[in-house]
């Protein structure tokens, strides 16, 4: 991967191994290089301990593991199901981690969504993220509508009306990117 390449955190939602929004997650891994982008998926999300604010400043390894993998993406791809019309409670409760450390500060986000009935929990998980002052990318958010089918990635890549969006979206992500770094230069 040449260098000029931006990491991308992609995080499930989803701990199934067969969940869709993985599957989307693992189609953006596969054509990120072509916008610019290396993806790599974030692990362990269920290996997080329910969040308690008495933990703070003496967290666990499982969270610091997670924190900085964060610290270490330049933006950041979220893909989560919705369960009883709510984000999931493992997306949640990463995130509840972050609030007051504040590694979503400033960092583009997008939220993808591979229902097209989790509308409600997307809506969720990108004001969760707004509240904690993340880069939402609005433009880029999108929702690939895979609920009942058994996709693999590269039947996604294959279908130019799925392909299409998720290479924009991450091409916003990569110019949205390189926008903060050049800020961050100057």
């Amino acid at each position: 991967m040449p260098a000029s390449h931006a990491h991308v955190l992609a995080i499930c939602g989803s701990l199934r191994a067969a969940s869709i929004n993985r599957t989307l997650l693992l189609a953006a891994q596969k054509i990120a290089p072509e916008a610019g982008l290396e993806i790599t998926l974030c692990e362990g999300l269920g290996t997080l301990p329910i969040f308690n604010p008495d933990d703070e400043g003496n967290e666990p390894q499982s969270v610091l593991d997670f924190k900085n993998q964060l610290r270490q993406a330049d933006g950041v791809l979220i893909a989560s199901p919705e369960y009883a019309h709510g984000v999931t409670g493992a997306i949640k409760n990463a995130l509840d981690w972050t609030v007051a450390s504040g590694e979503f500060m400033s960092v583009p986000v997008v939220a993808l969504n591979a229902s097209g009935r989790a509308t409600i929990a997307q809506a969720a998980l990108i004001e969760t993220i707004g509240t904690m002052d993340a880069t939402i990318l609005h433009d880029a958010c999108l929702t690939i509508a895979l609920n009942g089918k058994n996709y693999a990635p590269d039947d996604i890549l294959a279908d130019e009306s799925t392909r299409a969006p998720l290479l924009r979206a991450l091409t916003m992500l990569a110019a949205a990117i390189a926008q903060k770094q050049d800020e961050n230069a100057a």
